[in-house]
């Protein structure tokens, strides 16, 4: 239960700081198109530091929840698609507990809401894993 209580304690965190941004985002297909954009972009720069891979994966999976929502191939619930836009928000966002300049640790909290969101909606992730396996 102490893993529940400090995932939805840092989730609270981020909404806390960035739950406006998040609520004129995820309403407008335009905003999401752009912010996933701008996260490829950043992803793209931390593509070859080791160090951040275990960040980049769900991002990359929260990537292809919202293209394949987004395209109608396959549908996440809007609070599960709220949460993801947060994680990402907060993952390109310079506004940071530990700023991203300081290499890993930097990261930690980018990756602590990252994680802290793929817990919450680890249900959906993995049906949309399986739904991607059956489309290859």
């Amino acid at each position: 239960m102490e893993t529940t209580s400090k995932t939805t304690e840092i989730i609270d965190r981020a909404k806390a700081l960035f739950g406006k941004q998040v609520d004129a985002i995820v309403r407008q297909e335009q905003k999401v198109v752009e912010l996933v954009q701008n996260v490829g972009k950043k992803l793209a720069k931390l593509a070859d530091n080791p160090k951040v891979k275990l960040l980049t994966q769900p991002i990359q999976i929260f990537v292809r929840m919202i293209k394949a929502h987004f395209r109608g191939e396959h549908k996440i619930s809007f609070g599960t698609l709220g949460l993801i836009i947060l994680a990402l928000v907060y993952f390109l966002s310079p506004i940071d507990l530990i700023p991203d300049f300081l290499g890993f640790f930097g990261f930690a909290d980018d990756l602590s809401i990252v994680l802290a969101v793929f817990a919450k909606v680890k249900d959906e992730v993995d049906g949309f894993l399986e739904w991607e396996k059956s489309k290859l």
